[in-house]
């Protein structure tokens, strides 16, 4: 898919309110959703971005046809943006043995990856960061990376606090990496900002610690990710967008919260390095159930494990990944703070299952829209939704978050048949 001409979308989007919805379903008024809309330099076909999911399709670090399989599929159901998740740009920042490692052996797999997503009318993303310490040292072979040294209970081994060496070094990876998905034909790059990964530890003050210039204030503490989206825009050029995917809260005790997340924002914007923020929240590393919401499939989770470990996991389990009651759009009352104080194109992510849902988030002001359970339950939603005008249209997600524990055999919804 080549880009339009470079430029950034208008500063606010404020498509009319649609009223009495129960009236319009079916009616020949077309749904804003699914108009076209520019994201930076790039047009989408619609206002639907297939969030970053982990896949659990890459078992060699590289691309698989399994991958390219998924991503085709719902690139063909109807988004109109379809990001491949989580890809690493280092050995040491990659989660496990299942994550795509951006260096030169994944240029061919992703290239023929992004190819497969413009065959079916979507752009093609991908999110690109530093797992820190969420990364698994017993897969590296190397300690963890963090803003400062602390236990890590992922891997019950301490991590290693990154010197300022280390934060030059890892700036040319993300900047390398972002290059790297240009070259393969990517539209997009979504930098990792959130879920307590390397950027993200460094804007919490539960997990960064330090007093040199990388610590204490916001400003300080929010230094190295915008040096770090500074080197990806200047890699990629005015060709490719540049988003981040950036924590409102953490969810965890003395974590970033909004009063902290939204000045990062604030800084961002000032910026001028990236064409839209995804809005996100939880920790990877202490609550990612305030991410899904919802249920937490514990016992699922526990036979994943080997048996050695499965006690120990449901005993800690009520504490590390809490259930929280599932909203519709559970983000939203904590976006609408973002709107409200920004210019910048903004994605709204948690919990959008309803095309009124959508169609409410863009009359708010909101950009876009970005689903992920709902499109492994129905990777043709958004093929649906446009087909019946959202006339009596329900997802079939059912927000139980079984697929949580499939991402070890290949992210999949256990209701669909296979």
């Amino acid at each position: 898919m080549e880009p339009d001409r470079p430029g950034r979308e208008p500063r606010r989007s404020d498509p009319p309110r649609l009223t009495g919805r129960g009236g319009t379903y079916g009616s020949p008024v077309p749904s804003t959703v699914f108009a076209s809309a520019r994201l930076g330099p790039v047009r989408l076909r619609n206002r639907i971005i297939k969030a970053a999911t982990f896949e659990g399709r890459s078992p060699r670090r590289v691309v698989t046809d399994e991958l390219v399989a998924f991503h085709r599929e719902v690139a063909a159901g109807g988004v109109g943006m379809s990001t491949v998740a989580y890809c690493a740009v280092s050995l040491e920042g990659s989660t496990d043995g299942r994550t795509i490692v951006l260096d030169p052996g994944a240029a061919p797999g992703l290239a023929r990856l992004a190819e497969a997503i413009h065959a079916e009318g979507a752009a093609a993303a991908a999110q690109l960061g530093h797992a820190g310490p969420v990364a698994n040292s017993r897969a590296t072979g190397v300690p963890a990376l963090a803003p400062t040294r602390r236990w890590s209970p992922l891997t019950l081994r301490r991590t290693r606090a990154a010197t300022e060496d280390d934060l030059r070094r890892v700036t040319g990876q993300f900047a390398d990496g972002a290059r790297l998905l240009a070259a393969a034909g990517f539209d997009a790059v979504e930098v990792h900002l959130g879920h307590n990964y390397l950027l993200s530890a460094f804007l919490s003050p539960n997990l960064n610690t330090r007093t040199d210039a990388y610590g204490g204030s916001i400003v300080a503490r929010s230094r190295f990710p915008r040096q770090v989206l500074e080197a990806v825009r200047r890699a990629v050029g005015t060709k490719v967008a540049v988003t981040a995917k950036l924590n409102m809260a953490d969810g965890v005790r003395r974590g970033l919260w909004l009063e902290e997340s939204l000045e990062v924002a604030r800084l961002v914007e000032e910026d001028g390095v990236v064409d839209a923020l995804e809005l996100t929240g939880g920790s990877s590393l202490a609550n990612p159930m305030y991410l899904f919401r919802g249920e937490a499939p514990v016992e699922e989770m526990a036979a994943t494990m080997p048996p050695a470990m499965r006690l120990g996991f449901r005993v800690v389990a009520p504490r590390m990944m809490p259930s929280y009651p599932w909203e519709e759009a559970f983000f939203l009352p904590y976006a609408r703070q973002f709107r409200a104080a920004l210019q910048l194109p903004l994605v709204l992510l948690g919990g959008v299952t309803r095309l009124e849902t959508a169609e409410q988030a863009l009359s708010e002001g909101f950009s876009f829209v970005a689903m992920a359970r709902a499109l492994l339950r129905e990777p043709d939603l958004p093929r649906r939704w446009q087909a019946a005008g959202g006339s009596g249209v329900e997802s079939l997600c059912v927000h139980c978050n079984k697929c949580m524990p499939t991402i070890y055999r290949g992210t999949r919804c256990v209701l669909r048949p296979a």
